[in-house]
């Protein structure tokens, strides 16, 4: 599994000309899901996500607090994109990505353990072509990556 993760005073997701996702300050995760993903991967990813400390607390402007300490809103959108490979030629493959419908249900998995934090977590339209905008606040932007090795 992987996430690009941004922190952000606000993004939004629009499909077809309509707002489908949006929120204030909080995290954009943009998420990639491979095919060995498990609920073990799933889980290790909503703790990090949850927890890391990217939010400054005073002026020194360390990390000092969670998205979960400042009640933050999370944006979650999904991208098989974030496991192209693009070693070889011109056109990228997306061989390690996960199939559709695997990966459909396992972002939905991902999504459903994002709200039990009770914190709002809004959404883009699985497979659907995205407008995504994202103001991303520092810039703080990380990228998560946990791999099933037990394959």
């Amino acid at each position: 599994m992987r996430v690009l993760l941004q922190r952000v005073t606000s993004s939004q997701v629009t499909v077809e000309g309509n707002v489908v996702g949006s929120i204030g300050q909080g995290l954009n995760l943009l998420v990639g899901i491979a095919p060995t993903d498990t609920d073990a991967e799933l889980a290790w990813m909503v703790k990090k996500c949850l927890n890391l400390r990217l939010f400054p607390a005073g002026e020194e402007g360390r990390f000092d607090r969670s998205v979960l300490e400042i009640g933050g809103e999370l944006l979650v959108v999904s991208q098989f994109t974030l496991y192209g490979d693009a070693t070889k030629g011109r056109r990228p493959s997306f061989a390690k990505a996960a199939p559709p419908t695997q990966a459909e249900q396992l972002y939905d998995q991902f999504v459903l353990l994002l709200r039990q934090s009770g914190l709002k977590v809004e959404t883009g339209k699985f497979g659907a072509m995205m407008d995504v905008a994202i103001a991303n606040d520092g810039p703080v932007t990380l990228w998560l990556s946990r791999e099933n090795t037990h394959v």
